[in-house]
């Protein structure tokens, strides 16, 4: 098992950085994943005090989200944005709540905040990132 990850229970849990590295309504942290068999990003916020983990591709085209690294919030730091699209996704449910891909939501991933860390949990589409 890879130094960054470690077994609990029976899943696995990946660290992504330090808790107070994601700021409420501030920058974003990215961090490599497989996604479907393809490489990929994933990446965390923080909103109403928790971190939320979400695939880094707008759920309208498979495009990543950020204007640049990590800025994934819009002027009111109120919503995600798509840089491309300027479609808005809330933070805490990644809904899209406007723009082209209205009803749809952003891909989750499981994330962990404990010990003033930061970790993801893979699923079945969502994997750790190839070597």
């Amino acid at each position: 098992m890879a130094e960054r990850e470690r077994l609990m229970s029976d899943s696995v849990e990946i660290l992504i950085c330090a808790a107070d590295a994601v700021q409420e309504g501030g920058r974003g942290v990215r961090f490599p994943v497989t996604a479907g068999g393809e490489d990929a990003t994933g990446f965390v916020v923080r909103h109403g005090g928790k971190v939320y983990g979400y695939l880094n591709r707008c759920a309208h085209v498979p495009i990543e989200l950020d204007w640049s690294e990590g800025e994934f919030f819009e002027s009111s730091k109120l919503y995600i944005m798509c840089s491309t699209h300027g479609a808005i996704y809330v933070p805490d449910s990644g809904y899209c709540a406007g723009g082209p891909c209205r009803g749809r939501r952003l891909r989750p991933i499981a994330v962990l905040e404990r010990d003033e860390q930061l970790y993801w949990q893979p699923d079945d589409y969502i994997r750790p990132a190839r070597a």
